[in-house]
């Protein structure tokens, strides 16, 4: 769905219609029909709208994850509350019917809608698809092809106890400080490499230091975590 916000018909009064020029970073950004082409449709970042009412309980249930996923999204995403009292033009050309609804904005179109308090998690859920990633990044669901098709290979970077207890099905054992001395051993293998942590921070941030290296491999986002999340099967 695109959207074309028209000039108001007359100027509001100042007031709170503009966010401040120097607004802090990570703070959810008060938008206004004034401002939303500015702050919406211009963006180069991802946006998480949340149209609230200053008389809702529910605006008021949902504002503390509203402002945390603001400060943990800073850079990445743009989070802004339009006031659905005093924005009609806004409200009725994208056809909010409850309060609070939330929507995300991404090249100038509406992307995903929710209706109704929500979580952090379910923000996250909704931006995800278009935020950047990493170079050599998969999703569980696409490691998960890859594996079925035969053409990636797990490795499983986690301490040796760890693996035994649980790890993705086929996937090899190699520490995540062996990696780099048995990368060229790994790589004999037919198949994608695909290292995977707990979480997938430690992979990577590994994955990276070696794609500056010239060395390409891919690490699973989110690690055996995300896998999990997902309901993929787990090898025990």
């Amino acid at each position: 769905m695109s959207f074309m916000m028209p000039k108001p018909a007359a100027p509001r009064s100042q007031g709170s219609a503009q966010a401040p020029a120097g607004a802090q970073v990570g703070a959810v950004i008060p938008v206004t029909e004034r401002d939303f082409e500015r702050e919406v449709l211009r963006s180069e970042v991802p946006v998480l709208i949340e149209f609230a009412s200053a008389r809702s309980a529910a605006s008021k249930q949902v504002a503390p994850d509203v402002a945390a996923f603001a400060r943990e999204m800073a850079g990445k995403v743009k989070v802004v509350q339009v006031d659905a009292d005093r924005c009609p033009v806004v409200v009725q050309q994208l056809r909010v019917q409850a309060i609070p609804t939330f929507m995300v904005f991404a090249k100038q179109r509406v992307a995903d809608m929710l209706q109704g308090p929500i979580t952090k998690k379910q923000m996250l859920q909704m931006v995800e698809p278009f935020l950047p990633r990493a170079a050599g990044a998969l999703k569980a669901a696409e490691l998960s092809q890859l594996l079925t098709a035969g053409i990636a290979q797990a490795v499983d970077t986690r301490d040796e106890g760890a693996f035994k207890r649980a790890h993705l099905p086929g996937a090899v054992h190699v520490p995540l400080e062996d990696v780099r001395a048995r990368l060229e051993e790994l790589q004999s293998d037919p198949g994608q490499i695909v290292l995977y942590c707990r979480a997938g921070d430690k992979t990577k941030e590994l994955a990276a230091a070696l794609d500056a290296e010239g060395q390409i491999v891919s690490f699973l986002d989110g690690g055996l975590l995300g896998w999990e999340a997902e309901g993929l099967a787990i090898a025990r």
